[in-house]
Order: C-alpha cells, then sequence, then structure tokens
C-alpha cells in the first residue's frame, strides 16, 4: 500500500490573516475622508435611470464641512481657554503676599500693634460719618465721628485701639508723657466694621471693603472652578472680585 502525504491539506483550511493588522482608535467619528469615501461610494453604485440631484450632493457637502469645522471650532476654543487659564495663573502667582481690596466688612486684628486698613465708598459728599468697629459678640469696642466725606474711597486705618482707657497695676488710668490717655488695645481676633452717613438729608448705610493680603492661589478643586484667590481673613475670592491691588 502506497503512502498518503497530507502535508498540503492543512493549507487548505481556514486560518486567520496575521499579516495585517487593523488599528482602531475607538472613537467611532467619521473624518473627511471617510466621508469622501462613502460619496464616492455612493455616486458608484446610484441607479443610473434615477441619479442623486446635483443640489442632494451639495447639501450633503455643506454639512460635512458645518459640521467638520463647528469641531474645529471647539476645538480651539478649548485650546484658547486653555492658554487663558495658563496666563491668568501666572499673572495671579504675582499677587501672593499683595495686599488687595475686596467688598467685605470683616476684619481680622492680630492683636499685636497691627494695622488694619478698611475702606468707605461714598457715592456722593457726606457728612456725619459715624463709624463702628464691633466684636464677635457684636459689642462696640472703636467708633469714630467724621464731620464730612467727599465721594469716593476713604481710607479708614485702625491700629487696633478701643474706646477703653487703659489702666496701670494700681487701676490707674494710663498716660503717655504728653497726659495723653492710653487707650486699651483690642484681643485678636475677627471684627467687623459698620459706617453710616447723611448723603443728600438722609442716613444711608455706606458700602465697606477690607485690605487683606493674598495667601495663595487655587485653580479649581471639587468645589470651585476656575482660578481663585485665597484671601487672609475674607476666604476665596475671584479676580473680578479684587477692587484695587495695594503697593
Amino acid at each position: 500500500m502506497s503512502s498518503v502525504n497530507n502535508s498540503g491539506i492543512s493549507d487548505l483550511y481556514w486560518n486567520t490573516d496575521t499579516s495585517t493588522t487593523t488599528t482602531d482608535n475607538g472613537n467611532g467619528a467619521l473624518t473627511q475622508s471617510d466621508f469622501f469615501a462613502l460619496l464616492t461610494q455612493q455616486l458608484a453604485y446610484q441607479d443610473p435611470t434615477k441619479p442623486v440631484e446635483n443640489d442632494q450632493m451639495i447639501a450633503q457637502m455643506t454639512n460635512f464641512t458645518m459640521a467638520d469645522g463647528i469641531a474645529q471650532l471647539n476645538t480651539n476654543f478649548a485650546d484658547f481657554a486653555t492658554s487663558m487659564n495658563s496666563s491668568q495663573a501666572l499673572q495671579a502667582s504675582s499677587l501672593v503676599g499683595q495686599y488687595v481690596l475686596v467688598e467685605s466688612d470683616t476684619m481680622v486684628y492680630s492683636g499685636e500693634d497691627d494695622l488694619v486698613v478698611a475702606s468707605a465708598n461714598f457715592p456722593s459728599a457726606a457728612t456725619n460719618v459715624n463709624v463702628k468697629i464691633k466684636d464677635e459678640n457684636g459689642v462696640v469696642v472703636r467708633s469714630v465721628s467724621i464731620p464730612s466725606a467727599d465721594a469716593g474711597r476713604l481710607q479708614l486705618p485702625w491700629d487696633g485701639t478701643t474706646d477703653t482707657q487703659a489702666v496701670d497695676e494700681n487701676g490707674d488710668p494710663k498716660v503717655d508723657e504728653k497726659g495723653n490717655p492710653v487707650m486699651e488695645l483690642a484681643k485678636a481676633g475677627t471684627y467687623t466694621i459698620s459706617i453710616e452717613a447723611t448723603i443728600a438729608g438722609k442716613n444711608e448705610a455706606i458700602e465697606t471693603g477690607v485690605y487683606a493680603p493674598v495667601s495663595s492661589v487655587s485653580l479649581g478643586n471639587g468645589t470651585t472652578t476656575g482660578l481663585v484667590l485665597n484671601v487672609f481673613g475674607q476666604g476665596q475670592k475671584k479676580l473680578s472680585d479684587i477692587i484695587e491691588i495695594a503697593t
């Protein structure tokens, strides 16, 4: 009996072609090349008796061009926004350590002969300006009366002195070498400032602001979006919240 060579039979089986590998980026989006390939196939297999109208073809090309343009525009805007955020972060970083003016009625006093500067914004000329500084319990610790103020911003520095005269170890009122009373210093803590004045014959509350240093810059987290300044004693503030930068 003659032997049969089956070595070539395996070549007849259906084998997976591993010579080429197709890479799929997984985005599933049609590119401009895909669109023109589909358009070519559409023209090749159209019914010769009912060819595609020119206006239909132009409409398809126009729609795809518009969609592709919008996609590119969105990408450009995203790149522009990223560039703007980086530029703002660089500018904001230069504010760290600088004093800025923000709208607020809260002041933090260190209790160590520190100077806290508030600001009053008068919409027009005012008279009978009354300034009050209160502690955390709402007790007035310092009150000042100013006869008049012009329209605009008026800086109001506070060195921590109160309306109470200090006493020595014997309980006697303290005075300086010129005989002027020595006032007690406020304790370290958070204080609020309120200002009232007479404008055009009416008693009105005046908008207040406080100068405070920028301690750091945040680029955004789970609760905030965008770039914010961390202002000492004032919390997080946007760049648009900064009224003035002290020099």
